[in-house]
């Protein structure tokens, strides 16, 4: 599978700050995606059918009695660790994640942590995937976090850009002598159009590739 230029560019775009959550543990400030956040955005990038995720170990690590809250109640600590494997086409990706569970009833005690290390390890795998996924997170300075209103700004830079690059796909496509395509290609203006639009190398080699093709053909008089 190879994904579409639509979905590269969601891929590589900034996460959305609204979407962090963030809390306080031993003084310090964690940000994360919930888990159920995660999903959706597969969803909505990747299509609710092309991509699937499989557990392959969960394992408890650790099962003991022991004392809860302030009030120091007798209870339950577990912890389990998990791998999930996530599979998009023929791409796969892993991860391993950790959860624990606290409760004075042992079976809700493995219940919450069998989860909380199934969603720790699936968050993992699809991290892998951009930033969209919480890969962001993982930078201190947040570079790749942004508000609505900069993700709005990009997304409409991002539909233009596309625009711009199917208009100049018909105008290839309509050209019916090689000279004069060659020479709207390499003219000042169309230079400047593709700077103004800010394409990346890849979508210039994509056009370039276009052109020789077209070129070729109506060499060949088949164009």
């Amino acid at each position: 599978m190879s994904f579409s230029d639509d979905q590269k560019a969601k891929l590589a775009a900034p996460l959305n700050r609204s979407l962090v959550k963030e809390r306080k543990q031993g003084g310090r400030t964690f940000y994360f995606l919930e888990g159920w956040q995660a999903i959706d955005t597969c969803n909505h990038i990747l299509g609710f059918d092309s991509w699937s995720r499989e557990t392959i170990f969960l394992t408890c690590v650790a099962d003991g009695e022991r004392e809860i809250g302030e009030n120091k109640v007798p209870g339950f600590g577990v912890s389990y660790v998990c791998k999930v494997r996530v599979t998009v086409g023929d791409v796969i990706r892993e991860g391993i994640g950790a959860g624990h569970g606290i409760d004075r009833d042992r079976g809700l005690a493995h219940e919450s942590a069998a989860k909380e290390a199934e969603t720790d390890a699936m968050k993992r795998a699809l991290m892998t995937f951009g930033n969209p996924f919480g890969l962001a997170l993982y930078d201190k300075t947040q570079t790749n976090v942004a508000d609505e209103s900069e993700l709005r700004r990009q997304g409409e830079q991002r539909a233009k850009r596309l625009e711009f690059i199917d208009n100049v796909k018909a105008t290839i496509g309509e050209h019916t002598d090689k000279t004069k395509l060659l020479t709207w290609w390499n003219s000042d203006g169309q230079k400047a159009s593709r700077r103004r639009y800010d394409l990346n190398d890849d979508e210039v080699e994509m056009l370039k590739t276009l052109v020789r093709q077209k070129g070729e053909l109506l060499e060949m008089g088949n164009g």
